[in-house]
């Protein structure tokens, strides 16, 4: 019997290299959103080193790593910024790209869309209905 750790309990934080591997999705990740003409506008005068530093926080712990996301509530974050069902799906589709670029194996990058998935509703705005 040998000391190897249990892989199926090692978290996808672990996995994928930690906190360094996921600052370099990261950094990736918002190299496609910012060059994405659909999104560019909404990160117009966005201080980038600190929304960097809470989207590395809140990736790793989705993950399962040791860091803890200690920014403001992703409602809060993204009030007022009418972000439209559309540029949500762009922005997880970046994620993806990045994770898959990355090297990332398809049951983590599952993993995190169907966790991002469930923020929809503190990100989304939803549109007045036509009157």
């Amino acid at each position: 019997m040998t000391n190897q750790p249990d892989l199926e309990e090692r978290s996808d934080y672990a996995a994928v290299g930690g906190g360094p591997a996921i600052a370099a999705v990261v950094d990736r990740f918002y190299e496609l959103v910012v060059g994405d003409d659909q999104l560019t506008g909404y990160f117009d005068g966005v201080e980038m080193v600190r929304l960097k530093r809470h989207q590395v926080a809140l990736v790793s712990q989705v993950m399962g790593g040791p860091v803890g996301y200690e920014g403001r509530d992703l409602r809060a974050a993204h009030a007022g910024m009418r972000i439209s069902p559309e540029d949500f799906a762009s922005v997880a589709g970046h994620l993806v790209t990045a994770l898959t670029e990355a090297g990332v194996e398809r049951p983590i990058i599952d993993r995190v869309v169907a966790t991002i998935a469930g923020t929809e509703g503190d990100i989304v705005e939803a549109r007045p209905a036509a009157g």
